[in-house]
C-alpha cells in the first residue's frame, strides 16, 4: 500500500536527509509506484555511454537518478522548508503548508 504523496511536479524541494542533503530542486517528475521523485541537479549518477551511431565518441554523461520522497521537504516562499496538509477551501480539495498556512 502507498502512502498519500504530497510533493508534486513542478515543487521546489530541498533534501533533508542523506548525502545530498541541503541540496535545492525542481521536480522534473514522480515515480508514484517506487515512492520517488527525480529531482532537478540532485542525485547525479554518472552513466558510461557505448559509441553508437548517435554518439559515435561514447563517454561518460550525468544524469539525475530517482530519490526517495521521504528524504525530501517542500520549499515555500520564503525559503524555509514545510510538512504540507490537505484542506477544502469552497468545495475543492487544495495543499497548504503547515508552517505558514499558506495554500499551495
Amino acid at each position: 500500500m502507498a502512502t498519500k504523496i504530497k510533493i508534486r511536479k513542478g515543487d521546489t524541494v530541498r533534501v533533508i536527509t542523506g548525502s545530498q542533503k541541503g541540496s535545492e530542486g525542481q521536480v522534473l517528475s514522480i515515480f508514484k509506484e517506487k515512492n520517488k521523485a527525480l529531482v532537478e541537479g540532485v542525485n547525479l549518477v554518472k552513466k558510461h555511454n557505448k559509441p553508437n551511431a548517435q554518439n559515435p565518441q561514447g563517454g561518460i554523461t550525468e544524469k539525475e537518478a530517482p530519490i526517495d520522497i521521504s528524504n525530501l521537504s517542500l520549499v515555500t516562499s520564503d525559503g524555509k522548508t514545510t510538512r504540507v496538509g490537505f484542506r477544502t477551501e469552497e468545495g475543492k480539495k487544495v495543499r497548504y503548508a503547515k508552517k505558514t498556512d499558506e495554500v499551495i
